[in-house]
């Protein structure tokens, strides 16, 4: 616990002092670059650091943390675009049954969507397959199933004050312990963000989880400040987002978390 803390501590002050120091120098970067950092079909290769500190967990008064290392890369297949983004979580959970927490790598994560042709560049939407690799280093830390499944995600850049989307996602197990639960899981995240100047942004980006085995569901909403700054030919983007549920169902659900992450697109 005293490392998640930790972590969630130090990546919250670097992210607060950026965004302080940004705005008092009234540095971001060009209109281009701030309106395609949160875009996540930008054809830029990119890595991001994100972190969910879950403050309490439905049915207990446990918290959680989850580490997310994530990398985007796009990708041409004859004249077709497309854009490759791989997920891999570092868990750290409440076990059965006293509740002691486990520290691990969860299961990997990869989809890639094709990008369709648009009236606008300044719209993106992709479609394509996902699949989800059992690599937990530990049996509670992930689902023990091999699942396949589908990811589609829209992104709108018309305006130069507010941008919007959603990433729509569903998987299905198809091999794995046998003794563990199915996987049958959609899950939406809707997203706006809006410019205030110099870089920085408002945003909300929470994602709503159904399980449709078990009927399971979290719904969060939530409301962070972000700021994107261009060094060279790199652009960063930190953020900080409280959430909070609205509506769920089922033990181990966020009560309420909050969402931090830096995100690094390389432009050469």
């Amino acid at each position: 616990m005293a490392i998640s803390k930790t972590i969630f501590i130090g990546l919250g002050l670097t992210i607060f002092l950026a965004i302080s120091q940004s705005v008092t120098a009234g540095q971001g970067g060009d209109a281009n670059a701030i309106a395609q950092a949160n875009n996540p079909l930008a054809q830029i290769k990119a890595v991001s650091i994100h972190q969910y500190y879950i403050g309490k967990l439905t049915g207990s008064d446990n918290s959680a943390n989850q580490f997310w290392l994530r990398y985007a890369q796009p990708l041409s297949i004859g004249k077709s675009n497309w854009l490759l983004r791989a997920s891999l979580p570092i868990n750290q959970y409440p076990v059965p049954p006293n509740g002691q927490k486990e520290t691990g790598i969860g299961d990997f994560n990869v989809f890639a969507s094709y990008l369709f042709k648009t009236s606008t560049p300044a719209i993106s939407f992709g479609l394509g397959p996902q699949l989800t690799i059992p690599t937990a280093t530990k049996d509670a830390l992930g689902s023990e199933k091999w699942s396949v499944g589908l990811a589609n995600v829209l992104f709108n850049a018309e305006s130069k004050v507010i941008q919007y989307g959603y990433l729509l996602t569903w998987q299905h197990s198809f091999a794995g312990n046998r003794d563990r639960a199915t996987v049958n899981t959609a899950a939406f995240q809707p997203f706006v963000m809006m410019q205030l100047g110099n870089g920085t942004y408002l945003r909300s980006a929470s994602i709503w989880v159904y399980n449709l085995e078990n009927d399971n569901y979290s719904v969060p909403i939530g409301l962070g400040i972000g700021q994107v700054m261009k060094r060279g030919d790199t652009v960063y983007n930190l953020f900080i987002e409280p959430q909070f549920s609205v509506a769920d169902r089922g033990a181990g659900q966020p009560e309420w978390q909050v969402f931090l992450g830096l995100n690094m697109q390389f432009i050469r």
